[in-house]
């Protein structure tokens, strides 16, 4: 599907991006003549009709040549419908209706996907300009990496910056073992078929399903932090899962820990997270560098 130009989209209800700038659509070929990876990006939403058209915007404006974008409603009753439906012609698939919640709808948007490389982008979060030419790029010149973090930037409600966090490389023992960890989902990326090898998506989690698919994708193979500035934006708002539902995510991530944790390693619960802090290290350095002196790592 060819990427929609500014024009081509319902009029902007704002200013900035992803509403009124936005960057240039991308070459048809990657600059060695190669095809851009195919990238499938699926948007759960229920019910967040406030947010959900930038979602759409930041996804279909940028520009990408080779994008397969799924929207999977679970019947939502505040007008997302009505937001879909204005988009639908430059959707690859879309349906509302009632669903087994939001990491079922996932799943089922997977089920559907066609490209290389996949990633799911929540109602309320946007990506930044250019973030998926990078992410194209760089699965095009890393074909043994399974799985990609980045950068990402905390937003409030208005979409205005909180802070950017700079991730640290992914550590399976470490998240595995006492689930800590900065792999921020708006800003992971992996290979289908990595994805399908590992099972996808468990459907049973209402919180943590993220970190389950990453710790499984991490035992898969090569996983790697994507350099540069952060590629999306994770809004928090009073409605968001982190707000309403922290006491599973308590729940769910004791879970993990007993699914993929070690039992030898159970008494080094403290050293590790000595280890972790250590390991964050290049992640405080980056940071340093670039509100120092503009360094982009």
């Amino acid at each position: 599907m060819q990427p929609p130009r500014l024009e081509h989209l319902p009029p902007p209800q704002k200013t900035g991006w992803p509403w009124t700038d936005v960057p240039p659509p991308l070459a048809p070929t990657m600059p060695d003549g190669t095809p851009w990876p195919r990238i499938t990006v699926v948007t759960p939403s229920f019910n967040q009709a406030g947010f959900l058209e930038e979602t759409l915007r930041s996804v279909l404006l940028q520009g990408y040549p080779n994008l397969e974008y799924i929207v999977m409603d679970g019947g939502s009753t505040d007008g997302s419908v009505e937001i879909i439906e204005r988009y639908a012609p430059w959707l690859s698939f879309w349906q509302s209706q009632p669903d087994g919640g939001q990491s079922a709808a996932i799943r089922a948007g997977f089920a559907r996907a066609t490209g290389s490389v996949l990633a799911w982008l929540n109602s309320d979060d946007r990506y930044q300009p250019h973030a998926l030419a990078r992410v194209g790029r760089f699965f095009a010149r890393h074909p043994r990496v399974v799985f990609a973090t980045s950068d990402v930037n905390h937003i409030d409600a208005a979409g205005g910056v909180i802070k950017r966090g700079y991730v640290a490389g992914p550590a399976f023992v470490i998240t595995a073992n006492i689930g800590l960890h900065n792999m921020v989902q708006p800003g992971c990326f992996w290979r289908r078929e990595t994805y399908e090898r590992v099972g996808g998506l468990d459907p049973s989690l209402r919180f943590c399903m993220d970190r389950d698919l990453f710790l499984r994708l991490l035992q898969a193979g090569p996983a790697r932090r994507m350099p540069g500035p952060p590629t999306a934006d994770f809004r928090h708002h009073p409605e968001a899962k982190s707000s309403t539902i922290r006491h599973v995510a308590a729940e769910e991530g004791e879970t993990l820990i007993a699914r993929y944790g070690s039992w030898y390693l159970r008494p080094l619960r403290r050293p590790l997270a000595h280890l972790w802090e250590l390991m964050k290290w290049p992640a405080k350095t980056r940071s340093w560098l670039h509100r120092r002196w503009g360094v982009e790592l």
